[in-house]
């Protein structure tokens, strides 16, 4: 006879996987007179039902690469990221000089679009063309 259906409703009552559960093919009858939650515990207090221990689960890593249709791996990309941190650098410092009054309004608004444009990648570049600012 298939158990399949005692299975499931042993599972339910005690809370497991029905792939957990484990019973003792000798008391295949008193199994098959189960019919109530009842039922079940007792059949579990007298060992009729067993209960296996989970099984192990890998632990999750994070990836580094972002899976794609096709099975294409792609890099994630950091251009905004380090658009950003150029930015808000540079921004910082020629801020700074108009503060001190080395850097005209016209000259930083001037630079705060080219830094927008993303015409220097440096904070050196920055000063080279600041130098050369002063001296025209």
């Amino acid at each position: 006879m298939n158990i399949g259906k005692k299975r499931e409703l042993i599972a339910r009552t005690l809370g497991v996987g029905k792939a957990r559960v484990r019973l003792n093919k000798e008391r295949l009858d008193e199994l098959k007179d189960a019919i109530t939650r009842q039922d079940v515990r007792d059949l579990l207090d007298a060992k009729a039902i067993m209960i296996n221990d989970p099984k192990g689960r890998r632990t999750q890593i994070k990836r580094k690469t972002r899976r794609r249709k096709g099975s294409i791996k792609k890099k994630v990309n950091n251009r905004k990221e380090e658009y950003m941190i150029i930015t808000r650098k540079l921004r910082a410092y020629i801020k700074e000089l108009r503060r001190k009054d080395k850097l005209s309004s016209e000259d930083y608004i001037k630079l705060r679009k080219e830094i927008r444009a993303r015409d220097f990648k440096s904070k050196a570049q920055i000063k080279e063309r600041i130098g050369g600012m002063n001296k025209e």
